[in-house]
């Protein structure tokens, strides 16, 4: 079975699925490799790695298969300018860009017959986005894990939005983590769907099990945000999102300063620290029950895509 959007009409997928760009899970070829065998997107995140092991990752890749795969780039991140001259030098199929803008970067990718994905978190930064040149944007709704944006506005409101917004392809993103949130994305106008909670729930993501664990663990109500004026993270809530929280109360910023430049991402997914670091996960980790190897997760994710958009095609007669 194919499913057809405009969305795969320009990755050439199999199906509107992008793997999300998640640091350490995705920061490695096994992960993007899995999910772009099976018609997917997979996408390497190239935030944390070095030059090297993003050059070494890619390559490992394009080995493994000809199916289209990507590569997100934080375009706020110090090694930004190294990464997208690998990404170019490299000729990777597809760019995801995120936090930052396009204009910099674009036109060297453009004219290295890459497509440019852009991750968006509101209309305005979707219209600018498409006004710069982008192929497509991601919009990213409150549900997600990692940085959804400022606005904090949930993903069914934002895709109608955007959609009425650009002209571009709209990929719904945040708090889908199965078949139904896939055709749910697909009817409100959105042409494909990005998942990362998902996919972090797998084998092949780059996180150590003491992580893997405490989300698969996580129910709907289990993940906060933190660091609202200053780079807000949507989380688990564990002692570190506690204390945080605690301290934003008492309006005490210096502290809070303190307490959010001492906790990272890394400390969690790499160092095991799951109570001190920052356990990055959308509110979809409640609709997931078990880890399954990548590959089997988008067969899944496919044939449930299928049922859900029979059911309404049902309803319409």
């Amino acid at each position: 079975m194919t499913l057809h959007t405009p969305l795969t009409r320009l990755l050439g997928t199999r199906y509107p699925i992008i793997q999300g760009g998640m640091s350490w899970a995705s920061s490695n070829a096994a992960l993007a490799l899995a999910v772009s065998r099976a018609g997917g997107l997979g996408v390497i995140a190239a935030g944390p790695m070095y030059p090297d092991a993003l050059r070494a990752a890619i390559r490992e890749v394009r080995a493994g298969t000809d199916a289209p795969y990507a590569v997100n780039i934080p375009l706020y991140n110090k090694r930004a300018q190294e990464h997208m001259d690998i990404a170019i030098d490299e000729g990777v199929p597809v760019i995801i860009a995120s936090q930052g803008g396009p204009q910099k970067h674009i036109g060297r990718a453009r004219d290295a017959g890459i497509k440019w994905l852009q991750v968006i978190a509101s209309p305005d930064h979707a219209a600018k986005a498409q006004a710069a040149g982008v192929d497509a944007v991601i919009a990213v709704g409150l549900e997600a894990g990692g940085h959804p944006g400022p606005d904090e506005i949930g993903l069914q409101v934002l895709v109608r939005a955007v959609v009425r917004r650009v002209s571009v392809p709209v990929v719904a993103a945040g708090g889908i983590a199965d078949g139904a949130g896939i055709a749910a994305a697909l009817c409100l106008g959105a042409a494909g769907a990005q998942l990362g909670t998902r996919f972090l729930l797998t084998p092949e993501a780059g996180v150590c099990d003491a992580y893997k664990e405490a989300v698969l663990a996580a129910g709907v109500a289990d993940t906060t945000l933190v660091g609202r004026g200053r780079s807000p993270v949507r989380m688990l809530r564990n002692a570190f999102a506690h204390d945080y929280l605690a301290a934003e109360r008492r309006g005490d910023a210096t502290t809070l300063d303190t307490m959010f430049a001492g906790s990272s991402l890394k400390q969690a997914a790499f160092d095991g620290d799951v109570q001190g670091g920052k356990v990055e996960a959308g509110q979809s980790a409640g609709l997931i029950d078990s880890v399954q190897p990548a590959g089997a997760v988008m067969e899944q994710l496919v044939a449930e895509t299928r049922d859900a958009l029979k059911r309404v095609a049902a309803l319409a007669g």
